[in-house]
């Protein structure tokens, strides 16, 4: 989700869902430890509950990472071991790691003697020739072990040779029945689900078993998911968020940043999946993308852009 998951992203999305946790793009510790903090890892206190997503592989690099992290903040920090990018694995993170689960374990340790945060793990069920009933039982111990406080997993293989990033989000095929039977083995300890989620309908059955659903895309693309989480998940009494109203308790945030000088587009282009598939969503979209972008763009553009989509929908905004 790297240069998708920004704060200004993240701070939408709280506007969906008061208690989902949310992550960060994968910063690497040597940005983190030497580069601009503020600009990487910064966010707003709306972002609570949040988690920074670190690449890295060496102990000590991670551990003073994570105390960093800590420092700035936030609820929890993750290690990467699912990303499959060449540029990620020339620095030694990401996929390739699950070919080393002693070195994450290793991170995992040297970050619990760092930091009071839950340090956790994200991974995929192996890479290239690896048998995944080895490879994801081999990292799950070690980490666990380790004192990993949780193991999201995505539920698909990550082919280092031969394909790209874009195509391993396809290929190979996902195998959710990996992951549950890790969870039957490990029945005490927390496992999450991750990959090719794309609405709760389809993903709330599995926490039947697991502990966590972890959406990327498709919350990216279609928010609007998000708008029952805090009822359907976590047992919340509140009505669901419609997408008129995020839109409305948005405008605060989005009014705060100009004053601070972020263009309009550099938040709006996180939004623009907010109506899929409702009538107006292309009006939405084309606003947004045309009129955001010009100098001196305002709030103005964003509330042309809700008029734009439906009447039924603008009166009950202004009704919430």
């Amino acid at each position: 989700m790297m240069e998708w998951t920004d704060r200004h992203c993240r701070a939408f999305h709280r506007q969906l869902t008061a208690h989902g946790l949310l992550y960060t793009e994968m910063v690497t510790t040597g940005a983190v430890i030497h580069g601009d903090r503020e600009h990487l890892i910064g966010f707003s206190e709306c972002e609570h509950p949040i988690a920074c997503q670190l690449g890295g592989s060496d102990p000590a690099e991670m551990a003073e990472a994570a105390r960093i992290v800590e420092g700035f903040g936030y609820d929890e920090v993750n290690i990467n071991v699912g990303c499959p990018s060449d540029r990620v694995q020339s620095g030694r993170f990401g996929a390739c790691l699950m070919e080393e689960p002693a070195l994450v374990a290793a991170c995992v340790e040297a970050m619990k003697s760092a930091v009071e945060i839950p340090v956790t793990v994200k991974c995929r069920i192996g890479v290239d020739d690896q048998d995944p009933e080895l490879a994801l039982d081999a990292m799950a111990d070690a980490v666990f072990a380790a004192g990993s406080d949780a193991l999201w997993v995505h539920a698909r293989k990550a082919w280092l040779k031969g394909l790209s990033p874009k195509e391993n989000r396809d290929i190979p095929p996902l195998d959710y029945d990996r992951v549950l039977r890790l969870k039957q083995r490990l029945p005490e300890k927390f496992i999450g689900l991750n990959g090719g989620l794309q609405d709760l309908d389809q993903a709330e059955p599995f926490l039947d078993t697991l502990d966590g659903l972890m959406f990327g895309r498709a919350a990216y693309h279609t928010p609007e998911i998000l708008g029952s989480v805090d009822r359907r998940l976590y047992g919340g009494t509140e009505t669901d968020v419609s997408p008129w109203a995020a839109v409305k308790g948005h405008m605060t945030y989005l009014e705060e940043q100009l004053e601070k000088g972020v263009k309009l587009a550099h938040m709006t282009r996180h939004m623009l999946g907010l109506f899929h598939s409702r009538p107006g969503a292309r009006a939405w979209r084309r606003i947004l993308t045309v009129e955001a972008i010009k100098p001196g763009a305002g709030l103005e553009v964003v509330e042309q852009a809700l008029a734009a989509v439906s009447p039924a929908g603008a009166d009950l905004a202004a009704a919430e």
